[in-house]
């Protein structure tokens, strides 16, 4: 197997050379470019392992490049860089379809921690080919490869976070989802900022499914989420 292969896409010329070349000295190949209409042309190119992200670039930020990813790829992890802390600029974020958020300034140690973290999320390729990917759920049909549920005519677009989400829940269904296991394998790390994000997304996911009223996610308390369905 070849060195993982990280697309940096960073426009700070100092910080953009200190990353690359501490992940370098640490064995990933890295390509690095400084604004996101590069970083798209180049993801098509490379077909990068994972991704990071800084959010504020010229010509495209970060955000923007991220959704113009998930529009042909639901896969590859993406790691954010922003100096940005506001609850509502991470919550964006995830629910764009990015995988992590790490604050500037940050350690390259925890960077590489993130990145390993991500790489073995279980929401990809491999699992998809032998997973289980469309299956009812109460009067809905969920395709999560598609990122789609549907009732009848009634058909719900969702956000990669979104579906991956459920996707676990309908793994675990009638079972305890636990919250550690949900944010190390969704989010890549079990801490303050991700639960907040989770928490978001199950009210997300409990108003695309209100429409049925034998489905419901269960919040068991000091434990995780459950999926019931009657």
């Amino acid at each position: 197997m070849g060195r993982i292969k990280i697309l940096l896409a960073e426009d700070e010329p100092f910080l953009a050379r200190i990353v690359k070349e501490s992940l370098e000295s640490r064995g990933f190949e890295v390509k690095q470019v400084d604004n996101g209409t590069k970083a798209l042309a180049l993801f098509v190119e490379y077909k990068p392992d994972i991704c990071v992200f800084d959010v504020t670039m010229p010509e495209m930020d970060g955000f923007t490049l991220t959704q113009d990813i998930r529009k042909m790829n639901a896969e590859t992890p993406i790691i954010f860089l922003t100096a940005r802390s506001l609850t509502e600029d991470v919550v964006n974020g995830f629910e764009i379809g990015g995988n992590d958020y790490l604050k500037k300034p940050f350690s390259m140690e925890e960077l590489i921690v993130r990145i390993n973290s991500l790489l073995r999320i279980p929401f990809r390729k491999n699992q998809q080919a032998n997973g289980e990917l469309k299956c009812p759920i109460g009067e809905y049909y969920f395709n999560s490869v598609a990122q789609e549920l549907t009732k009848g005519n009634q058909l719900a677009k969702l956000s990669f976070r979104e579906s991956s989400l459920l996707k676990l829940l309908v793994e675990n269904k009638n079972e305890v989802l636990s919250r550690k296991t949900a944010l190390e394998s969704l989010w890549g790390a079990d801490n303050f900022f991700n639960a907040r994000s989770m928490d978001v997304f199950i009210t997300k996911l409990r108003k695309h499914l209100k429409d049925d009223p034998d489905i419901q996610i269960v919040n068991i308390r000091g434990f995780g989420y459950k999926l019931i369905t009657n």
